[in-house]
């Protein structure tokens, strides 16, 4: 057995998907054992400012470990992206926690989150905004 690593998996069915990544030789054919693995879309707002969504690789299935024949593996490509390594590190607590705890994972909106408006003032500010533009 090898050491583990992340790594960015493109499958012959066309998925990408990132992971960590183990793999493991048995019976003379090399499996790789992936773990919570992800896939990442990126995403523009309307004001063009980029960012990712990630979401399972396998949305009905709460399962957290795979194993994926290397025949099915198009290519493979290992990460040392600090940055997509801590969004999936962060992505994998979370779903953890919701795993742990699937009531309480929703936060409650309180003052200290931002200032709270009404519908008619906020109404009332963003007309004067855009009045003002």
């Amino acid at each position: 057995m090898e050491d583990d690593f992340y790594a960015t998996l493109k499958l012959k069915t066309g998925e990408e998907v990132f992971s960590k990544v183990m793999p493991c030789n048995e019976n003379d054919k090399t499996l790789l054992l992936i773990s919570n693995p992800i896939t990442f879309s990126e995403v523009t707002s309307r004001n063009g400012s980029t960012g990712y969504k990630i979401e399972p690789w396998l949305k009905t299935s709460k399962e957290d470990l795979f194993v994926l024949d290397m025949n099915d593996v198009l290519t493979m490509s290992e990460s040392k992206d600090i940055k997509m390594i801590s969004m999936y590190q962060s992505w994998v607590r979370e779903s953890e926690e919701f795993r742990n705890n699937p009531n309480d994972t929703r936060k409650k909106i309180n003052r200290k989150m931002g200032y709270i408006a009404n519908v008619n003032d906020a109404k009332e500010i963003l007309e004067r905004l855009f009045k003002n533009s």
